[in-house]
């Protein structure tokens, strides 16, 4: 059982109903084998601007706020009695909490998921940060030791904050590795999720520009996939079929269903479709090629800690740094208020670009 040490204050500032934003005061109580963060930077996923703007299903928003949103984000460590994660380290803070962690047990002693070792990421009892519980937009955290992730030296700020996103393919890309060795891949999706897998594939898993190409709809975007072969499916005549052995499905919303199904057109028999785009509404799918060809499709959501440390060490490369320097802002959006935030979110809901946006906390 976790014993209950201390009382901590956080003022946290939740959404508590789309487009409105209020401070409050949360006490957070401190448990043994659990440290205390101050988040310092964050980053806005689409998933903070579904809540936001109000585009989540009623039914969910009735259930989830009111929230602090943010779950992409680093912090420092300000309350520690553990001696691996002393105060003022700098962290990555792991929105995906495990029920038995959450409940001090071990994972046999959890759900039939965790008992399976089937992935932490779809524990029955998980808790996420920013959606259903408070994220990051608070001045004071508690989360378990083992949910922080200390930062190497050689990893900035700015680069250490896209892990969370990092992880998210990462933790779809793993479970292929060894087909990843002799296949030919497509990646849909310009935006910043289709960035990170194909940089991802690049450096990490190898894949050199004569098996990966870039499938997107975005010229401005594709300009930035400069490492390997892109095809603009607007403009762009590229032949259909038996191209590719893998497609990876980074679009989400109302252009899955396209990028699913050109997909399909373009793999190979027993070929491989990973969706990792996430859409509110279903979407139509073309099943008489998928059952002809024996296509398998597998969706893969969020990540767990265990993806965390094999990304930041991948970070530590000056030329993977370097790609993931696309992505970010030419300066960041400080943060001392529920206005400021307010104002953050209005702005990154009607200028969606390429560009991360980054909240940089003054509490």
């Amino acid at each position: 059982m976790l014993e209950t040490k201390e009382q901590i204050q956080s003022n946290v500032y939740q959404l508590i109903k789309p487009g409105v934003f209020k401070e409050v005061n949360i006490s957070h109580p401190l448990q043994n084998g659990e440290v205390v963060v101050e988040p310092t930077l964050g980053s806005i996923c689409h998933a903070d601007l579904r809540y936001f703007s109000g585009q989540r299903r009623p039914e969910a928003l009735k259930e989830k706020l009111p929230m602090a949103l943010i779950h992409e984000g680093i912090g420092k460590i300000v309350k520690s009695n553990l001696d691996s994660l002393p105060e003022g380290t700098r962290v990555v803070i792991v929105p995906n909490i495990p029920g038995y962690i959450l409940e001090g047990k071990q994972a046999n002693d959890c759900c039939p998921i965790c008992q399976k070792e089937m992935g932490d990421n779809y524990c029955e009892h998980k808790r996420f940060l920013g959606s259903g519980y408070d994220g990051l937009t608070q001045s004071k955290i508690v989360m378990p030791s083992s949910c922080v992730i200390p930062i190497p030296n050689e990893v900035p700020d700015e680069v250490a904050v896209l892990s969370e996103l990092c992880t998210v393919s990462y933790q779809a890309l793993r479970s292929i590795k060894e087909k990843l060795q002799n296949s030919t891949v497509a990646v849909f999706g310009d935006g910043p999720v289709g960035y990170i897998t194909a940089t991802m594939l690049t450096h990490i898993f190898g894949i050199k520009e004569d098996r990966l190409t870039v499938f997107g709809a975005n010229a401005d975007k594709l300009e930035h996939f400069d490492f390997t072969k892109c095809f603009n499916v607007l403009s762009d005549h590229f032949s259909e079929g038996n191209q590719y052995d893998i497609a990876i499905d980074c679009t989400g919303g109302k252009f899955s269903e396209n990028a699913i199904n050109q997909a399909i057109d373009l793999l190979n028999p027993l070929g491989e479709i990973i969706l990792l785009g996430v859409s509110e509404e279903k979407v139509w799918i073309n099943t008489r090629d998928v059952l002809e060809k024996g296509i398998s499709l597998r969706g893969s959501s969020r990540s767990s800690f265990s993806d965390y440390p094999p990304v930041l060490k991948a970070m530590k490369n000056p030329s993977y740094q370097e790609a993931l320097r696309a992505l970010l802002p030419r300066k960041r959006t400080e943060i001392t208020s529920v206005e400021d935030l307010k104002n953050v979110m209005d702005d990154a809901l009607q200028n969606r670009g390429w560009e991360k946006c980054l909240l940089e906390f003054h509490w």
